[in-house]
This record gives structure tokens, sequence and C-alpha cells, in this order.
């Protein structure tokens, strides 16, 4: 029996997204961890990344918080032909990982404004 076309696109797209969260988990780590950082690695780095990138479909993403990941990795990928010093994309690549965690994190969590009223009723 042959899955419908829906089902496939939908797998298609978690494939692609399952690329993306790889890709930019690989190269987080590489900036994060790597002793000698060179612009010369950095772009070996994306090369060998981009070759398993590639072998994913590119599909269409609504979500919003996987558009900004889609985002994050073009400009990973873009600052591979770019001439910036290496200390400055990693500081730069660093900074919008760490907002979009912060984006998704803020989603997830929702704090308890204003506690300390919640307890009025038992007093």
């Amino acid at each position: 029996m042959a899955a419908s076309k829906k089902v496939v696109e939908n797998s298609n797209r978690l494939r692609y997204v399952r690329a993306l969260q790889r890709f930019q988990k690989s190269m987080l780590s590489y900036l994060s961890n790597s002793d000698t950082l060179t612009k010369e690695k950095y772009d070996k780095k994306i090369e060998n990344a981009l070759k398993l990138l590639k072998r994913v479909e590119e599909s269409q993403i609504y979500k919003g918080e996987l558009q900004d990941l889609q985002a994050h990795v073009n400009k990973m990928i873009a600052y591979k032909n770019s001439q910036t010093d290496i200390e400055s994309i990693k500081e730069d690549i660093l900074y919008s990982a760490n907002q979009l965690e912060k984006s998704k994190n803020a989603k997830r969590y929702k704090k308890d404004k204003h506690s300390h009223s919640k307890f009025q009723d038992w007093e």
C-alpha cells in the first residue's frame, strides 16, 4: 500500500528539520570546543556538514522557530564565503544560537507572575 502524498511530505520535512538540527549542533560543538580555531578549518567543517545536509531534500517549513533555525543555518553557511575573521564569526553564531534557544525556552516555560497573589484566598 502506497503512502499518501501528505505522509511523504511530512516525513521529508521531518528529515530536513533533523538534518538542520544536526548541522547546527555539529557546528556549535565545533565552535565551542575547538582549541585551534581558524577560518580554513571552519570552511572545511562547513563543507563536510553541508555534504550531509545536501543529501536531504529541502522542504518548506512553516513553524516559526524552525524557520529561525533554517535562517541560522543559512547564516553559518554564508560566513563560509565571507572575509570576516573567525572570532567575530564565532561570537555572532554563538550569540544567535543562544537567542534561538532563549526563544524556544520562552515558549516552553511560563513564569508565574504575582505568585504571591495566588495564595491570598488562603489567608
